[in-house]
């Protein structure tokens, strides 16, 4: 591209789209023992099917995983779907094994314990494919692990700056393939600042270097380069077996410069030119994106990438784009760029060591100083206010990188193996790693805004290699797509398995109770009312009856008051105003004795229940219920908005009415061990207990509550049933059905408080015919 590209951004419209890109990360990994060493089993079968699934695969080896995000907007939500898919499959292993997040290989004794990827008939191209890299490189070379960085400016980003260049250029498909071609160009001439900055691997176990022919010292269990950043990208890493020259002037040259290498028989195709930079086209032959292949994996992160790390290639990117290039990139710059490159991975962090910039020596600390100069003084200021936070801390720590070399992720690695060993400390970390995700499974990363029970449905997904939309976030709406199979669901529940008057009827209380009364099913009895003066009028009816008073349509427990004595007007007067704060119609209603259980149910058939337990604290003789209310809420399981398993208890006005009916308010303090509720109701999204009871139940309210749903017609519900003793069979006074919710949450019996997961995500998902 021709000079002033940074001037005719910042001078247009096309700044503010800068940042915008497209980001999928790729990310290999191994899967060993608790010892360090590579495992020959077969690919997890719960991780579905590598030929087919988008996101998890595997790449040379069986026990090589690949996982694959999506495109994505923004390096939050990108690093977040990559985190997910680190959770999904830890959940999937057995329990003695785990991710190995080096990039040098684990402990392999013999080159036949590994086991080459297999695909089965349809994947027949893929093995043999394997099969030539294994006689061409050896197997233990491609288990070389490392990070694909794929990237795209947004195409609006480019469309605007287009207008500025329309003059110069034939089309817009000409100006985009010059834009990523200078970016290639400027990423392969300094590579080698990355590799300084961010290499991971100056170390690999000891069983590999056996084969590979490259000089290395030898302590403890592994041997290191001792000055080096990146054995996986040096020459003992796994690459091309000389660094090709290739034409980066046009996509056509570029071509042809490929054509030349698999005429001469040097690669047999153009997937085995292991660039550090990759041009990816699409169909016509234009530049659709670019693999940046140069990031090592990052132990030190439970993912094993650096999310600061992403932020700080995306500045090298723009670097690249923004800023002239001096010289051309023909065989010289070419060969230049090559042994930098060598240098720096093998050898980067020796004193006095040299690089070549256009021809001339130079310290790399100091080249790399007058770059950090231009990324503070131009590049920083143009990251938009929303994103200042994120990038802003990556780009203090590649500025602390610049100026402390012992800091490095390759000098920190070096120093930690030296002391613990090279299996000990890498797998003190996949433990360590694999421990974190389990315990906090139930998160999408980078979708937390999402209702919980979405983000677990989502996840689903991923094992199962199911595209995903997110058509409307805050309605929580998505689309999923298989093999030409395609539904639409909101909220995680709403799905086409219903039909819109079963779902009217489970938000009419009225409705649900009439029709659950016909069918021979005990609902509570009691009346219905459209004004409040009437309903307030009829408090002598109710008066010292134990009863429930809630709007005929809402969900969450809102609005629903239990009243157990009803001997004060003005608490039922006050109950009466909050129902009808949700609803122009509400119900007073017998209260059922016992205890309260979720019936989940999809397609008739009971997959779940719960018994939940009302918002409640435990006294220590010392706080008071609002500081134990706090004290509990501090739980990390505990949020708000359905996007954590149990949500925090309130302290607003029904908390403190139903405080007042035991004499007690939020300054009350209770004894030791003495358990105070501050709910009748026992909805978890008003801070609520949870407590499994799929197992323990008697089957007949189970075969209840099927026919309540038969009843309504209903696919997928969360009914409500009162019973006096779970253990005994049921009776016509021993039980009724409070109601049937048409939206109930999934993730209560995935993660209850106490209790084994139903995986209902998992349940819905076959529903739906995944």
């Amino acid at each position: 591209m021709k000079k002033g590209v940074y001037q005719k951004v910042i001078q247009s419209d096309a700044k503010h789209f800068l940042f915008d890109l497209n980001l999928g990360l790729e990310k290999e990994c191994i899967r060993v023992n608790s010892d360090g060493e590579i495992m020959d089993t077969p690919h997890p079968k719960r991780l579905g099917d590598k030929l087919t699934n988008p996101y998890i695969t595997t790449d040379f080896a069986e026990s090589q995983l690949e996982l694959i995000t999506k495109p994505l907007p923004n390096i939050k939500e990108c690093y977040g779907f990559l985190e997910t898919l680190f959770d999904v499959v830890c959940e999937a292993l057995p329990k003695n094994e785990y991710l190995w997040e080096q990039s040098a290989p684990p402990a392999i004794r013999n080159e036949d314990d590994i086991q080459i990827s297999t695909f089965g008939p349809e994947g027949a191209d893929k093995e043999a494919y394997r099969e030539h890299l294994a006689l061409s490189y050896g197997k233990k070379r491609q288990l070389y692990s490392g990070i694909h960085y794929n990237f795209s400016f947004s195409d609006k980003f480019l469309r605007v700056l287009y207008e500025e260049y329309h003059e110069e250029y034939d089309s817009f498909e000409d100006f985009k393939d010059q834009v990523y071609l200078k970016v290639t160009r400027q990423l392969l001439k300094n590579r080698w600042m990355i590799i300084q900055l961010l290499g991971a691997s100056p170390a690999t176990h000891d069983s590999l270097m056996g084969r590979l022919d490259c000089k290395m010292d030898s302590t403890q269990d592994f041997d290191y380069l001792p000055y080096g950043n990146s054995a996986r990208t040096s020459v003992c890493g796994y690459r091309n077996k000389e660094d090709f020259i290739l034409d980066y002037s046009t996509v056509e040259s570029y071509l042809e410069s490929i054509d030349q290498l698999l005429n001469s028989g040097k690669i047999s195709s153009s997937k085995e030119l292991y660039n550090p930079v990759r041009i990816k086209l699409d169909s016509n032959n234009r530049v659709s994106y670019l693999e940046i292949r140069l990031l090592d994996n990052f132990p030190f992160s439970k993912t094993g990438v650096s999310e600061k790390a992403l932020y700080n290639l995306h500045y090298f990117i723009l670097n690249s784009f923004l800023f002239d290039e001096e010289t051309g990139f023909g065989k010289k710059e070419q060969l230049e760029a090559s042994n930098n490159h060598n240098v720096i991975a093998s050898s980067g962090r020796k004193p006095g060591i040299q690089v070549e910039i256009d021809g001339q020596p130079i310290s790399p600390e100091a080249h790399l100083n007058s770059l950090k100069q231009r990324f503070v003084e131009e590049l920083l200021p143009l990251t938009p206010e929303h994103l200042k936070k994120e990038y802003n801390d990556a780009f203090q720590r590649l500025i602390h990188l610049v100026d402390s070399p012992e800091d490095r992720p390759a000098a920190q690695l070096l120093k930690a193996v030296k002391k613990e060993g090279f299996v000990n400390f890498h797998m003190k970390l996949a433990k360590q790693n694999k421990d974190e995700a389990l315990n906090k499974s139930y998160r999408f990363h980078g979708y937390e805004d999402l209702e919980l029970s979405t983000q677990l449905l989502l996840k689903d997904t991923l094992r199962r290699g199911i595209f995903f939309d997110i058509l409307d976030r805050k309605a929580n709406f998505i689309r999923l797509s298989k093999d030409g199979r395609t539904q639409y669901v909101q909220q995680a529940t709403k799905t086409a398995l219903d039909n819109y008057a079963s779902i009217l009827m489970m938000e009419n209380k009225i409705v649900t109770k009439r029709v659950l009364e016909e069918h021979g099913v005990r609902s509570p009895k009691g009346a219905h009312y459209h004004q409040d003066y009437l309903a307030k009028a009829d408090f002598n009816i109710y008066k010292g009856k134990a009863i429930v008073i809630k709007p005929n349509s809402t969900n969450f427990g809102l609005g629903i008051t239990i009243l157990k004595e009803n001997i004060n007007q003005d608490l039922f007067n006050r109950a009466v105003e909050m129902a009808f704060e949700h609803d122009h119609t509400i119900l007073i209603e017998e209260f059922i004795s016992g205890k309260e259980y979720r019936v989940f149910l999809i397609n008739h058939e009971v997959v779940g229940i719960l018994h939940r337990v009302p918002a409640n604290v435990e006294g220590d003789g010392v706080h008071s219920i609002s500081k134990l209310v706090d004290l509990k809420n501090q739980n990390p399981l505990r949020g708000k908005g359905y996007k954590t398993p149990l949500e925090k208890i309130n302290k607003g006005e029904p908390e403190a009415l139903f405080l007042e009916t035991q004499g007690l308010d939020f300054d009350s303090i209770p004894q030791k061990g003495e358990v105070v509720f501050l709910r009748e109701n026992s909805n978890i999204s008003t801070g609520g207990d949870s407590i499994d009871f799929t197992d323990d139940i008697d089957q007949s309210y189970k075969d209840i509550s099927s026919k309540a749903s038969k009843a309504l017609g209903v696919a997928i519900t969360g009914l409500d049933i009162m019973i006096d003793d779970y253990t005994q069979a049921a009776s016509p006074d021993n039980q009724a059905i409070i109601e049937l919710n048409f939206n109930p949450a999934i993730h209560i019996h995935c993660y209850p408080f106490v209790g084994k997961n139903r995986r209902l995500n998992e349940k819905i998902l076959d529903a739906l015919g995944y």
